[in-house]
């Protein structure tokens, strides 16, 4: 088979791995519209929210279509998270045949963990920081202020803690890979841990709220996870031949040079 040819058929079948992430995606989603339906998610999702503000409170919705939008994005982004393991699977079919043996042994419980912290970090936002950082806020609200959020704006603060949280746990699997290529020992990792504690509340302070708690509820985690991540390391060998490579001098060459002609 020539170049073309292969590099023609590795197209088709990323394309087939992508219509097969879709379809799945888009099957979920059907499913959830009709049960429980999309302003049964919605509500769902909105529970931290509601149950910090005032009783009565409502939120609002400015757009014309917007009662219609955000549900039916809300219900597409469940449809993403429950068909995550399979779209991450569909991933690891795709690049599996140009790996090792003892590479797919590794690379399909990464991607199995991978997903499940992923989750982890997306039920952690949703059970824990969102109950907190919403009761502080509504505490230091002036009393004079009526709280009627708008639910676009949420949807989008919520894709966005969703996402920082979910990235934030995927550190320790981060790192295990960096381990494994050779990109970096945990020794080094060990010395770069001040650096990543102050990385972890730089990119804490950008991606949350601007209040102190959420910001600390970032970041811990984040440095919780980078330990968990340089114990887990420790477990796992370089591959070999992977970032050693040291070229040989003239002295040493000519010695191997050599052997070879004995």
């Amino acid at each position: 088979m020539s170049t073309q040819d292969t590099f023609i058929s590795h197209l088709i079948e990323l394309r087939d791995r992508l219509l097969r992430a879709i379809v799945a995606v888009l099957v979920l989603f059907v499913i959830l519209f009709f049960w429980p339906g999309s302003g049964a998610i919605y509500d769902f999702l909105a529970q931290p929210l509601m149950r910090a503000l005032p009783e009565g409170s409502k939120m609002i919705a400015t757009g014309v279509i917007t009662p219609f939008m955000v549900p039916m994005k809300v219900t597409a982004l469940v449809g993403f998270l429950i068909a995550l393991p399979y779209v991450l699977y569909q991933a690891w079919a795709f690049i599996a045949p140009g790996l090792y043996e003892h590479e797919k042994k590794l690379a399909l419980p990464m991607i199995v963990a991978g997903s499940a912290l992923f989750l982890i970090g997306v039920a952690f936002c949703y059970y824990f920081v969102f109950g907190t950082v919403f009761r502080f806020i509504n505490d230091f609200a002036p009393k004079s202020i009526t709280p009627a959020p708008d639910i676009e704006a949420y949807f989008s603060f919520v894709i966005t803690m969703f996402l920082a949280f979910g990235v934030t746990f995927e550190i320790p699997i981060v790192l295990i890979i960096l381990v494994r290529a050779g990109v970096v020992t945990v020794e080094k990792l060990r010395d770069a841990r001040p650096y990543f504690i102050v990385g972890a509340f730089v990119v804490a302070a950008i991606v949350t709220p601007p209040d102190v708690l959420s910001q600390l509820m970032l970041a811990v985690p984040m440095c919780l996870l980078y330990e968990a991540g340089l114990f887990f390391a420790r477990f796992v060998k370089k591959r070999e031949g992977a970032s050693d490579y040291k070229p040989l001098n003239e002295n040493e060459m000519e010695r191997e040079l050599d052997r070879a002609d004995r």
